[in-house]
């Protein structure tokens, strides 16, 4: 029988997100119902709810999860009540052309549940990246919800969903960092600090963080950051050279994804060196560069989708390492807020004053 639960939905481009009653059917062939109690609130919701990622109001919003699994349908293998899970946008199908190729990481038919959860009078829900999670309760393919250790309090273990593995896998998967290297982040958020992170664990000899808050580059010393440029009154390019000998960074990874920040990073790097675009550029922004130094300058210009994650290996690889006392997961939590508060914590992130808002249920 569906459960009702207590959801924060977009109902239409650029309103004010509303908690609302929404419906959440017993979960059938494949699917898992998972209690929610943490979700972190990701600039992707914002995106969601100002339309600039699809017009299929309404939203779910929500999907940077941790919860425990109250029921598996039919067919579920591996996952059982009680099991502390992290919520993963990719649960890859095993058959698409990536998968057979051993590229499971880039599953082109990523599942989710094939029920929708609903409004109270039987609308369907979109949910965000396939899961909606700013809900007591949510509905998933039984591929999204991966395994954790129960050490890790959920606060911090949801943003490996999305963020955190974002930011980890555009450095280390993507982007390849590895020892003696030279990094530069652009934008020290939550994805770029968490790349500044996995630099640093890489062993990266230098880690230069950009962004135009001294605060942020601040935070991002504490992530591993050797150096800090604010690149509001300086030119970073420049600034990234003379750190670098004159030559630029080896990796330089765009966390912000905006026309000005990736051509900033194609000239930061080294001759043959990697640009990673792992920010989420609106869908109207365009990037216009010379082709001769496209082809002159040689090297690597790459999109990292969800940090080219597998998230059954991953995910615990990251809690692993955040017990560990490695990766400081809860370095991330600015604050911790109710399903209420999701509006004016966009607002929050907009103005740069949070690295994450986590709602706790």
């Amino acid at each position: 029988m569906p459960q009702e639960v207590r959801a924060v939905v977009a109902l239409k481009r650029g309103a004010p997100v509303e908690v609302l009653p929404a419906l959440v059917p017993d979960p059938g062939p494949g699917e898992v119902l998972v209690g929610v109690q943490a979700c972190g609130v990701c600039h992707t919701d914002l995106h969601y709810r100002d339309g600039a990622i699809g017009e299929e109001f309404p939203y779910l919003l929500g999907h940077e999860a941790a919860g425990i699994v109250e029921s598996v349908g039919p067919g579920v293998t591996g996952l059982a009540p009680g099991d502390y899970v992290v919520l993963a946008w990719r649960a890859p199908c095993g058959g698409c052309r990536s998968c057979r190729r051993g590229r499971p990481w880039y599953c082109f038919e990523s599942r989710n549940a094939a029920q929708p959860m609903t409004l109270a009078d039987g609308t369907e829900l979109s949910p965000a990246l396939g899961i909606g999670a700013f809900a007591e309760k949510t509905l998933v393919a039984a591929g999204q919800a991966v395994k954790i250790d129960p050490s890790a309090r959920p606060e911090a273990a949801g943003l490996i969903g999305c963020g955190v593995m974002a930011g980890y896998g555009a450095a280390v998967h993507t982007g390849g960092v590895s020892n003696g290297d030279t990094v530069a982040v652009i934008g020290c958020g939550g994805v770029g600090n968490a790349a500044i992170a996995a630099s640093a664990l890489a062993g990266a000899r230098r880690v230069i963080a950009v962004d135009i808050d001294d605060a942020k580059l601040d935070l991002a010393t504490r992530f591993g950051a050797t150096d800090t440029v604010n690149s509001r009154g300086t030119d970073p390019v420049e600034a990234v050279r003379e750190l670098t000998g004159g030559v630029g960074a080896d990796i330089v990874i765009d966390a912000v994804g905006r026309p000005e920040t990736y051509r900033q990073g194609f000239y930061m790097r080294d001759l043959a060196g990697t640009l990673v675009q792992v920010g989420v550029p609106d869908p109207e922004m365009r990037i216009d560069l010379p082709l001769i130094d496209v082809f002159g300058r040689g090297g690597a210009l790459k999109a990292s989708w969800y940090g080219d994650c597998l998230p059954s290996r991953d995910f615990p690889v990251l809690v692993d390492l955040h017990l560990r006392r490695k990766l400081d997961l809860d370095a991330f939590v600015s604050e911790t807020i109710t399903l209420d508060e999701v509006e004016p914590a966009f607002a929050k992130m907009q103005r740069g004053e949070v690295l994450r808002s986590v709602v706790v249920l």
